[in-house]
């Protein structure tokens, strides 16, 4: 396998590639192991970055990374988590083989789902490969992946769906960390439609605050922050991380102002 490095090298963090159930604490835990942090703030701050890096894909990395696809009333959009990672998980041998692993594509495929019927559905799956003279292709492998299946339902995803659309605010060198001018929100149940929520950028922000105010009150909020206080004492810490990744670990729009 060939490691293409499309951006600068950064520094990275190893960490455990298997998620678990919690993928939030293992990350946090495995973080730990890996670094020493002091308490401090620009330390603290430091350390938050790479837990949500490593948060937000398979492996901790600096680099800004290639989304998933989704079509969406017509319209294609980039979506910013990535709904086959839970499958590939659970079935590790069912992870498609590229023969170029990109800096900017660790998890190794660019997936392209589609809402239909109020269900989602994956269309296809595609992963880098070599052609002639270096030139590098798009192959798609979902025939290998999902062999003997026309449509398929992605009914193990529970959670939000983030489509950004429209101009770039801030570019952001790591994960799918830079923001939009324009965001949907798609909440899904088993991979049914339940609804959406649209925003502009300073909106999508105050929907985030009421969104882990909300959470706040609820028993998952205390668990997490119990757990989360094994590796750091920082309630400052622990809030501001949970409020800037309020979307990734909360499955349901939880405030409908």
């Amino acid at each position: 396998m060939v490691v293409q490095a499309f951006y600068p090298a950064q520094t990275t963090v190893s960490v455990d590639r298997k998620v678990a159930r919690n993928p939030l604490l293992h990350i946090a835990s495995n973080v730990r192991r890996n670094i020493k942090i002091k308490n401090t703030k620009d330390n603290m701050k430091t350390f938050l970055t790479i837990i949500l890096t490593s948060f937000l894909g398979l492996t901790a990395f600096s680099t800004a990374q290639i989304s998933d696809k989704i079509i969406y009333k017509g319209k294609t959009y980039k979506l910013h988590c990535n709904p086959l990672e839970s499958y590939f998980n659970k079935n590790p041998d069912k992870r498609p083989k590229s023969e170029i692993m990109s800096t900017a594509l660790w998890r190794g495929y660019v997936a392209t789902f589609k809402i239909k019927n109020k269900q989602l559905f994956l269309k296809d799956i595609k992963v880098m490969v070599s052609g002639k003279n270096s030139y590098k292709k798009w192959k798609s492998v979902i025939k290998e992946v999902f062999p003997n299946q026309k449509e398929i339902k992605i009914d193990w995803f529970t959670g939000l769906l983030v489509l950004p659309y429209g101009k770039r605010i801030n570019y952001v060198h790591m994960g799918y960390g830079s923001t939009y001018e324009n965001y949907i929100l798609i909440e899904l149940d088993n991979g049914n439609f339940n609804k959406e929520k649209k925003f502009d950028y300073n909106k999508y922000e105050e929907f985030k605050e009421k969104q882990f105010q909300a959470f706040k009150k609820t028993d998952e909020y205390n668990k997490i922050k119990k757990e989360i206080q094994k590796e750091t004492d920082s309630d400052e810490f622990i809030d501001t991380f949970l409020k800037d990744f309020v979307i990734n670990y909360t499955t349901k729009i939880l405030t409908d102002e």
